[in-house]
């Protein structure tokens, strides 16, 4: 067996290049590749809308929370102003009746105070 020169070491590389230019030119030009490629393609499509319905799925559910969550916030601000409303009458009415008790309170002190001072005036 010969060792192969420089020439024959560049034949052979060029012919392994083009091998699988070969190759590809020759499954291209094959009649029964184009179905498959076909048939590949409409798998790919399918696939490609099968992932944008998911991703709209998702967008969809992530709006529907955000609403969702942002109906409950409001409800919970809702609820804490009526209750802090309902507080504030409370502690009016609770202040307005503290006040009348006071009010009446003196009321009977000074009208004790002025039983006693008519007392002292009368002399007993």
């Amino acid at each position: 067996m010969r060792t192969p020169n420089l020439a024959d070491r560049l034949s052979m590389a060029s012919a392994a290049k083009k091998a699988p230019l070969e190759r590809a030119k020759r499954m291209a030009e094959d009649p029964e590749q184009a179905p498959r490629l076909k048939a590949r393609d409409e798998i790919i499509a399918a696939r490609n809308a099968r992932v944008a319905e998911r991703r709209a799925a998702t967008e969809r559910d992530a709006a529907e929370l955000a609403a969702k969550q942002a109906a409950e916030a409001a409800a919970r601000e809702a609820d804490r102003k009526t209750k802090a409303e309902a507080r504030a009458r409370r502690l009016a009415e609770q202040a307005k009746r503290e006040a009348a008790e006071a009010v009446e309170g003196e009321a009977i002190l000074s009208g004790c105070r002025a039983g006693r001072k008519n007392k002292k005036r009368r002399g007993h």
